[in-house]
């Protein structure tokens, strides 16, 4: 997330045209490359029972490479097809023009990220969070130092080969340490197709819940550029603030699913699920205050234009409210992906997305950006109600076959 900081920054200074063509193209970017991620937390509830032989869960591993690499290749061409698509949806000319060739390398870079093969949700699982923080520094301090020196020069081309060469220092790290904590290389094997079908069920609804949040927040970012260059530029930076307070919920989200996992009664996954929450709440609470105090000077690290500073500045409590909102639900849903009830969460994220998609070009020709933010901050506390619901249902179940079998 500080890297994504950086590269916003840097574009801003560059124009505002260029930030506004970088939120047309995350909005694509991100639905595919957390599409992928999501399926690699599919993992997580295989993986966690095996926390004290690790070597156990190389197979599951292997088996989990064919469903990401087949999610990545629908990532990638969905990537290439942004120009076609901001196109269509009336993006204006000059900001799809300035996309060039970065389509190509951030497909690149999404099968980079998909070859992975869960390395760090495989870490995670297997309590070796620590880990996985190598992997985000090669990733990160590549990504700065390219974007500070390419983007001056190119634009969006230069953050795009920054971008891919970030992916493969990241990668890179992250199976060097798994290998360590395995012992030994994962190896290649033949589909077993009985064992991927059975992760599929929980990959694919995942993987399903990410791509519907983020395409329907595409959807709202192409509906904000349909106002204004500068309110379009403000909104690219508010969805990069978003992710930066969401950091710490979705990290402590992820840190649960293992714990919540290997839990043996209902009341222990609630316990573990409920604190969970409530230290994601207070970490993205703390968070947006931060950026309350500091508004105006992160306004300037992204813009000169006094417009777009402006527009951010107005938004920042009501995006402080929706993170919050966000971070509960979250904290909700990665429940259910412990307990492999993610087509639970599938069905509510249709709901409450599919209702934000429905309102979003409406909102934004009537009430702008502002409209559209609150648009999101109801979606997500209807979100938190609906996975709160669901959470509770099963985790009820949590235990039962053991105690039939006792009785």
């Amino acid at each position: 997330m500080v890297g994504s900081l950086v590269v916003a920054g840097a574009l801003g200074r560059h124009a505002p045209v260029t930030l506004a063509a970088f939120a047309v193209m995350t909005a694509v970017l991100n639905p595919a490359a957390t599409a992928v991620a999501g399926a690699l937390r599919g993992l997580m509830p295989f993986v966690a029972p095996h926390k004290d032989d690790p070597v156990r869960a190389v197979p599951i591993l292997r088996d989990a490479r064919w469903l990401t690499l087949a999610v990545g290749l629908a990532g990638a061409l969905a990537v290439l097809g942004v120009p076609l698509l901001a196109g269509a949806a009336g993006v204006p000319r000059e900001i799809v023009a300035e996309l060039g060739p970065l389509p190509y390398l951030l497909a690149l870079d999404l099968l980079v990220l998909a070859s992975n093969g869960g390395a760090n949700t495989v870490l995670i699982a297997l309590g070796r969070a620590r880990q996985v923080l190598w992997s985000g520094l090669a990733n990160t301090a590549t990504v700065i130092v390219l974007t500070l020196v390419l983007v001056p020069r190119w634009g969006l081309d230069g953050m795009g080969v920054a971008w891919l060469a970030a992916g493969l220092a990241g990668v890179l790290v992250s199976n060097v340490c798994l290998r360590r904590a395995l012992g030994r290389p994962v190896g290649q094997a033949r589909p077993r197709v009985a064992e991927i079908l059975a992760l599929a069920r929980v990959s694919l609804p995942l993987a399903g819940t990410v791509l519907v949040k983020f395409g329907a927040l595409g959807v709202v970012a192409f509906a904000a550029t349909l106002t204004t260059v500068r309110e379009a530029a403000a909104h690219a930076v508010l969805g990069t603030l978003t992710g930066f307070t969401f950091l710490a919920s979705l990290a402590v989200a992820q840190a649960a699913v293992p714990e919540m996992a290997r839990a043996t009664t209902s009341a222990e996954v609630r316990r573990v699920n409920r604190r969970a929450a409530v230290l994601a709440v207070s970490a993205s609470a703390a968070g947006g205050l931060a950026l309350l105090v500091s508004g105006p000077a992160l306004a300037g690290l992204f813009s000169d234009d006094p417009g777009v500073r402006a527009a951010v500045l107005a938004l920042v409590p009501l995006m402080l409210l929706s993170s919050m909102a966000d971070a509960a639900q979250a904290v909700r849903g990665f429940g259910l992906s412990a307990l492999k009830r993610a087509g639970a969460s599938l069905a509510y994220f249709a709901i409450g997305y599919g209702l934000l998609v429905a309102a979003a070009i409406p909102v934004a020709r009537v009430w702008g950006i502002t409209g559209l933010w609150v648009a999101m901050l109801a979606v997500n506390v209807l979100l938190y109600a609906l996975q709160s619901w669901g959470f509770r249902k099963h985790s009820a179940r949590v235990g039962m076959a053991e105690a039939v079998e006792r009785a």
